[in-house]
């Protein structure tokens, strides 16, 4: 994130909008350091699927937004990665930030040095951000695109690659909304845990 970052908001500051959404990708981010830890952050989508490997292996429950969501984030990368999508340093940039703040959750809880005060709750909102701006993007680049008409000439944007921008990420929104929903607000559902964690206990 310390690596992509500054290059996004310098592209940002000396660019219109329309040209850090259309410019060829390889001159605006695609070289240089930014450039390696783009394609490190393509690459680190395969280490990622070790989550769900472990979540397997310790026999705990593996809910469909896990694996749907590493599956098609793979398969994204690396095909925005091949087709040159000017759009992905927005997307990495947002996906190393959530990852350092999640990852750096998991590894306080897995050394028992988790503050109090950071809850889950926060990591779900950060996700749930990041599906929002994710969809305002793609629904920018569907405008620029139509505003070239297509033309790879003035607009590196491909609508094979942005439409599936769209669907992941709208479905994304959906389904983490959805989590949010039940394991947050759903009350219900959170005393049925509670009741059901406690019988367990007793049990033991």
């Amino acid at each position: 994130m310390i690596r992509t970052l500054p290059q996004l908001i310098h592209n940002l500051y000396a660019y219109s909008i329309e040209e850090v959404f259309c410019n060829d990708p390889e001159s605006a981010f695609g070289s240089g350091s930014t450039g390696l830890w783009v394609q490190l952050f393509i690459l680190s989508k395969f280490p990622e699927l070790l989550d769900t490997f472990f979540i397997v292996i310790h026999k705990k429950e593996l809910i469909f937004l896990h694996w749907y969501h590493h599956v098609t984030v793979l398969l994204y990368c690396w095909h925005s990665y091949v087709s040159s999508s000017p759009t992905g340093l927005f997307f990495v940039v947002m996906n190393y930030a959530v990852h350092a703040i999640m990852y750096g959750y998991y590894f306080l809880m897995a050394i028992k040095m988790k503050p109090k005060w950071l809850k889950g709750f926060y990591i779900t909102t950060a996700q749930i951000t990041q599906m929002i701006v994710g969809v305002v993007v793609t629904i920018l680049s569907f405008y620029f695109y139509s505003k070239h008409s297509g033309n790879r000439e003035h607009c590196f944007i491909q609508k094979q690659n942005n439409t599936a921008a769209f669907l992941m990420y709208g479905s994304y929104l959906l389904l983490f909304c959805h989590f949010f929903y039940t394991k947050y607000l759903n009350v219900g559902t959170t005393m049925k845990r509670n009741v059901k964690e406690g019988d367990t206990k007793k049990d033991k």
